[in-house]
């Protein structure tokens, strides 16, 4: 990403609807996990670092960032110690390996997608997890994915297809961020069509709309407890290293 982007992110990541609930999603998600206790947590991709608290309340938290600048930001501000490496070949060298580790929104960013699972896979212990989320449906591109440098948005199957032939086994895989999505594939369709791709995803809305989406997206932590769902804005995919 860009620096405009990276350091727009450090307000933006802790108000705005779209990180506030997707936190409590991952950690709902994540507290249903047999994790040992104490167990030793890697954050990959941390950006400014907006998710490192909430990984503190499961375990011991290390990152990697690749922006110095964010990565400066994020250990002063989270107290957690952030190195710097790029995915897949360019990850420092680790004491041990990980009860878990978190990928958010990070894959859809580098070329080697499948070259980044084995190394992801690679730095947890045996019956270790790997948490991942990335942007679903390629025919929702839009110039948030170029303005974010995505290089792809997937599809659940194939997204799926990147961990197993990792040699990982899936856990879970299901879409999120349903709720909102009849109107967020309105308004992108909306655009295809017209031609007109303006405007700012990442605005923040007066607070009374923030809250309010903040609500309707974060129910959805209720119904991933109960089911994969079907479609949606996002993926969730959670991986095992077997024994």
């Amino acid at each position: 990403m860009d620096r405009e982007t990276y350091d727009r992110m450090r307000v933006l990541q802790q108000t705005h609807w779209w990180f506030v609930a997707r936190r409590r999603i991952l950690a709902d998600q994540i507290a249903r996990l047999p994790l040992p206790a104490d167990p030793r947590i890697l954050e990959v991709g941390c950006g400014p670092g907006g998710n490192l608290d909430m990984l503190k309340r499961f375990g011991r938290v290390e990152a990697i960032e690749p922006d110095a600048e964010s990565r400066e930001y994020a250990a002063a501000r989270a107290g957690v110690k952030v190195r710097g490496g790029l995915l897949p070949d360019g990850l420092p060298a680790f004491e041990a390996p990980f009860d878990m580790v978190a990928a958010f929104d990070v894959i859809e960013h580098v070329d080697d997608d499948a070259g980044t699972v084995r190394t992801l896979g690679g730095l947890m212990k045996p019956r270790g997890f790997l948490v991942t989320t990335v942007p679903a449906g390629a025919w929702m591109w839009s110039r948030h994915d170029e303005h974010h440098h995505h290089k792809r948005r997937y599809a659940l199957p194939a997204y799926r297809r990147l961990f197993e032939t990792a040699g990982l086994k899936v856990r879970r895989a299901t879409h999120f961020n349903t709720l909102l999505f009849p109107p967020i594939a309105a308004v992108r369709l909306a655009q295809k069509l017209t031609g007109r791709e303006g405007g700012n995803d990442e605005a923040l809305p007066a607070p009374p709309v923030n809250a309010a989406l903040t609500r309707l997206f974060a129910a959805e932590a209720g119904l991933l407890r109960a089911m994969d769902l079907p479609f949606g804005v996002s993926i969730l995919l959670i991986a095992e290293r077997p024994a």
